[in-house]
């Protein structure tokens, strides 16, 4: 019985990992990553050259117009509240740790 549920996990983890590597293989050799940086640099290029003309007009210099992240906040109220559990686990263990190491190091005295 756990044989057949082994051999049924491996069959399905085989799978997913020939899956996964076949969509990056499409995807890198259609050019699919290369057109995504060729559009950054093309951006990249496009801010530089406004960044020029406002510096030869002799503009007010601010770096924030000129590079812009496409930075999302994925942030919801579920996950901030799993960021307050780990960093309470986190005080929590570490005070552990400091007291045993505390109460070892009064121990080898």
């Amino acid at each position: 019985m756990n044989r057949k549920i082994l051999k049924k996990v491996f069959r399905y983890s085989v799978m997913v990992c020939f899956v996964t590597f076949l969509a990056l293989y499409i995807s890198q050799s259609t050019g699919y990553v290369e057109y995504e940086n060729s559009k950054q640099v093309a951006l990249t290029e496009k801010q530089i050259k406004e960044f020029e003309a406002d510096v030869a007009a002799g503009k007010a210099i601010d770096i924030k117009k000129y590079v812009k992240t496409n930075e999302k906040n994925y942030q919801n109220s579920l996950s901030k509240m799993g960021l307050k559990i780990s960093k309470m686990s986190q005080q929590g263990v570490k005070s552990v740790v400091e007291g045993g190491f505390k109460l070892l190091g009064k121990l080898a005295s």
